[in-house]
């Protein structure tokens, strides 16, 4: 097809503003799908995706579509709208030439939002303004109308409405899509090579990786002798096709379209975000590649039973080729045993991973408290890189910490700034510019360290904002800390899942907090056991659970009484001998329960 009548775009939002059920209405509409095939958040084809109803790997689509007489083919790359996927929104925008940019007309412009517009109008892209959900009996279409303009300083009639739910809209979006997003163009027009990006990949256990490419130059067919320029790999493209939403293998794929290539490799590292993949006999220039995701929190997952090491590390790297953005490697713990340090994007993201790992690999899995990355010079002078709160120096050794700060967003209806100022400055916050954005909403800019970020920050401000809060955030510098290593000892012994690194203004408070939450988590054993939050070279805090307590003279009636006396003397020594050599056994929903500071 010419390219004139090709158009790639996508739809970029904050989570929950109706991507998912649009991207369905235009499948829909389109034909693309049978209206006996037809199920809610068709994309997102992940079970926890189901479950949440959140996007969280983005999912490419084909469509034809009849417009003004003409037939068009529109490419959609439905993106994840959570602050954690931000680098999938980041992958997707560079395989397309424009943007609908979705408002949900019942809640207005939110943070996430504008982080997501700054990076389509950093790729140059076609923006098209877009409010949902203007048939709720909830919608402020005329308000969040008036943020839009000023977000975007667009006319009015710029600006589409539409409704996921009942279809009204959508077939003029996409008559709007053809209008207003340009076609792709080549660069290298006359030449026998070809040239594609690749935006995402999975892996197959029959096909190996299969790749998700944008193909710019030329075209790629089957059997063709292709090589990926970063890694220098050569490879055999073993079939090539389109999404309509499933893989359809066609005969090739031409400059503007996108499409998969099965690569038939089954080994990890070589194919990657952003690498270009070109003919092999005749390479164009490679091109510039994606931001490379960096993990800002890690935690360390250790199999329950240490005979599942080895399934644990085939998982990972499995998980590995699906999912670029998280990075792990060896290592061992005297208490846990054989396990790997792993790095995430962010809190949700380290849960989906855990959950993927439990439910598609069938593993059992200790999960440490999550921490982030601390730079820390020792007396001696020694600097270190600390991944892991347990291996966080003793006091006493360290002459300077510095942490990561993040830059912070946070849109909230004005009336909640009170509640909200308060709670920045439980979580050392320091705050900029505070902007009023129509309909008597306020934007915040502050910075804080990303350590008080991730301490139920999130959830915190929902709170005491009722739900209408909203924030996005990037890594900004390094500073200088002033934390301390908070150690969980159970039965007198450290628990190296448990250890964390904490403010030293807070440490007899979090120490008091976690002792009791374990306290209450923690089942009773069949001996007393202390727990103690060791803090600053000395214990803060302590609880002790009851052991289970059996009368052994139940099953005596009568007779003297110091044969009574005798058998619960012999309990009390059997139980002393217990504490002193017995273990505490720590399930695995406990180190689940205490990495959730929700649960208890």
């Amino acid at each position: 097809m010419d390219l004139k009548k090709i158009r790639n775009f996508s739809i970029i939002a904050h989570i929950d503003h109706g991507k998912s059920t649009l991207a369905d209405r235009m499948l829909e509409i389109t034909h693309t799908i049978e209206t006996r095939k037809m199920r809610d958040q068709v994309l997102d084809s992940m079970e926890l995706e189901r479950e949440r109803g959140i996007t969280i790997k983005m999912q490419p689509v084909r469509m034809e579509f009849k417009s003004g007489g003409e037939n068009y083919i529109l490419n959609l790359i439905d993106t994840p709208g959570h602050i954690d996927f931000s680098y999938e929104v980041s992958r997707a925008l560079k395989a397309v030439e424009g943007s609908i940019l979705l408002v949900d007309s019942t809640q207005g412009v939110q943070a996430q939002t504008l982080t997501t517009l700054a990076m389509a109008r950093e790729g140059g892209l076609k923006i098209i303004p877009v409010l949902s959900k203007i048939d709720s009996p909830l919608s402020r279409v005329e308000d969040v109308k008036e943020e839009v303009i000023k977000l975007l300083d667009c006319d009015p009639d710029e600006i589409l409405l539409v409704s996921g739910r009942t279809g009204e809209g959508v077939e003029n979006l996409l008559n709007e899509v053809i209008k207003r997003v340009p076609p792709p163009v080549e660069t290298f027009v006359d030449t026998n090579s070809c040239r594609a990006l690749i935006f995402d990949f999975k892996y197959s256990n029959h096909k190996g990786v299969i790749v998700y490419v944008r193909v710019l130059d030329g075209k790629i067919s089957k059997n063709e002798n292709l090589l990926f320029s970063v890694s220098k790999e050569k490879f055999t493209s073993l079939e090539v096709g389109t999404f309509s939403p499933e893989e359809t293998p066609c005969e090739f794929l031409k400059a503007g379209e996108t499409g998969y290539i099965v690569t038939g490799i089954k080994k990890p590292g070589i194919a990657s975000v952003g690498d270009t993949i070109t003919l092999l006999k005749n390479p164009l220039p490679e091109l510039p590649g994606y931001m490379q995701p960096r993990p800002v929190v890690w935690a360390s997952v250790f199999p329950e039973d240490a005979d599942q090491f080895n399934d644990l590390k085939a998982a990972l790297g499995k998980l590995r080729l699906s999912d670029s953005s998280f990075s792990y490697e060896e290592e061992s713990s005297g208490s846990l045993g054989r396990g790997f340090r792993c790095g995430f994007l962010g809190m949700l993201h380290l849960e989906i991973v855990t959950e993927r790992l439990k439910r598609e690999f069938d593993l059992d899995l200790v999960i440490t408290t999550p921490s982030i990355t601390y730079e820390v010079t020792l007396n001696n002078g020694k600097k270190e890189k600390i991944y892991s709160p347990y291996f966080f120096p003793e006091e006493g050794n360290i002459k300077e910490v510095f942490e990561p700060w993040v830059f912070v967003k946070i849109i909230t209806p004005s009336i909640y700034l009170g509640p909200i100022m308060q709670l920045l400055f439980v979580h050392e916050a320091e705050v900029g510019e505070t902007e009023s954005f129509g309909d008597n909403r306020s934007s915040l800019s502050l910075k804080m360290p990303l350590r008080e970020l991730m301490r139920n920050f999130f959830d915190e401000l929902k709170s005491v904002s009722s739900g209408y809060g909203s924030i996005s955030y990037e890594i900004a510098e390094m500073r200088e800390a002033n934390v301390t290593r908070l150690d969980l000892l159970v039965a007198e012994e450290i628990v190296p899942a448990f250890s964390r690194v904490v403010s030293r203004k807070r440490v007899q408070e979090d120490a008091e907090e976690a002792v009791e939450k374990l306290h209450k988590l923690l089942p009773r054993q069949m001996f007393a056991t202390k727990i103690q939050g060791k803090a600053l070279g000395k214990i803060i805090s302590s609880r002790t659970t009851q052991a289970f307590m059996k009368d052994v003279t139940q099953h005596m009636y009568g007779g003297d009484i110091t044969r009574k006396m005798k058998l619960r003397e012999k309990q009390k020594k059997g139980k002393k001998k217990m504490k002193e050599r017995g273990r505490v056994n720590i399930p695995q929903e406990v180190f689940l329960k205490m990495m959730r500071s929700g649960d208890n």
